[in-house]
């Protein structure tokens, strides 16, 4: 007979403080937040300046001061990107309200002190900070007073300590991936690709992986082409089965969608990643597409076109890790336009459906093995 030992000690305590240390916890449900907090803040944010210099902006004079909505709540926005981003990992660590509420502090010190790789030293530092918080949440009496204090003075600590170090890496990390897709596009065009398109279908973030590598430059076009190749390319190979909903929800939505069918058959991949194989090179090689707006967007393929708005925006106004790569501002002319839409759509729906179809034909793929469940 199979028995449950009851848990004691230490794995009693963190059970009972709802502490976990599993790969769901921390890599899924905290990179998912931490990507949730650089898009309500840092990716918003950029959207909001692109639109406000360069086609409207709602400028008015109150309390004796100028303001322009669009391009003051972007400074605002960016601004809380390290509060935005620890805020959203902690509650989707499921972490208590003053847990939460404290992490801001710490995910803005931690932002502040990881330099270019700041994304990723917010999440480590936090995850840390969650921990010591939910060690002594409620607890005590003085609940109001000892959790805020463990948690900030523990998280700040932790960043002075590890969010240099983190950032410098990071940073360095991503400079040698955009480095060397510069020095060879077309191999690194396929590889950043395929692997962006898989993590990015995989349950966990892409784009926090993207902002945390800080991929920007010809190293985030081919995360663009690999993101969008996925998503365009289940939408498409899935039609059959799930008609425009699925186009929509996959296409538009998430290719997260299809994980389940991938597990139980993971041959179906295959049509979604000969597009990211092919899509990437040409986006290297042919149109040299540049992801030069938020490092975010790299990973965000077309859900909500954010990938494709990201490449616009980086055009027009590039961003902060952008300009430190020297990339410049320019005006995109027919054959950017061409491109952008030729790998964000075109190219991946073309590809992904030729290769299902020949699959379908040789019976490799069969009826409803990409049936997504209502």
């Amino acid at each position: 007979m199979n028995e449950t030992k009851e848990l004691t000690g230490f794995k009693k305590y963190c059970a009972e403080q709802n502490i976990s240390f599993t790969m769901q916890r921390i890599f899924i449900d905290g990179l998912g937040g931490m990507a949730h907090g650089l898009f309500a803040s840092l990716l918003i944010g950029t959207i909001f300046q692109t639109v406000g210099v360069y086609l409207f902006d709602l400028n008015y004079a109150l309390w004796g001061q100028e303001f322009a909505l669009l391009v003051d709540s972007r400074n605002f926005a960016v601004a809380v990107q390290g509060a935005a981003m620890a805020g959203a990992i902690a509650y989707s660590m499921k972490a208590p309200p003053f847990v939460i509420y404290s992490c801001l502090t710490v995910g803005y010190a931690a932002n502040s002190l990881g330099g270019a790789g700041g994304p990723l030293a917010v999440f480590v530092v936090t995850l840390v900070a969650v921990f010591l918080g939910k060690l002594v949440s409620k607890r005590t009496p003085v609940d109001l007073i000892v959790t805020p204090t463990v948690t900030i003075l523990g998280g700040v600590l932790v960043a002075t300590l590890i969010a240099p170090p983190i950032g410098t890496a990071a940073s360095w990390l991503g400079n040698i991936i955009m480095w060397a897709t510069n020095q060879q596009p077309f191999l690194m065009g396929i590889l950043v690709a395929a692997i962006m398109g898989i993590v990015l279908t995989l349950p966990i973030s892409s784009a926090a992986i993207c902002a945390a590598l800080g991929l920007v430059g010809l190293a985030g076009g081919a995360a663009v082409a690999g993101c969008c190749a996925h998503m365009v390319g289940f939408a498409v190979a899935s039609y059959r089965e799930n008609k425009v909903g699925g186009l929509v929800s996959q296409g538009l939505g998430t290719s997260m969608l299809q994980v389940p069918n991938l597990i139980r058959k993971p041959v179906l991949w295959l049509p979604a990643v000969v597009a990211s194989v092919i899509n990437g090179p040409i986006a290297t090689c042919v149109f040299k597409l540049k992801m030069n707006g938020a490092a975010i967007s790299s990973g965000m393929g077309t859900c909500g076109l954010v990938g494709p708005i990201g490449c616009i925006t980086g055009w027009l106004s590039p961003s902060e890790g952008a300009v430190a790569q020297g990339e410049a501002a320019i005006a995109p002319g027919a054959m950017d336009w061409i491109g952008l839409v030729l790998i964000s759509i075109v190219i991946p729906a073309v590809v992904a459906w030729l290769t299902s179809e020949f699959m379908r034909k040789k019976g490799i793929i069969k009826e409803n093995d990409y049936k997504i469940a209502a």
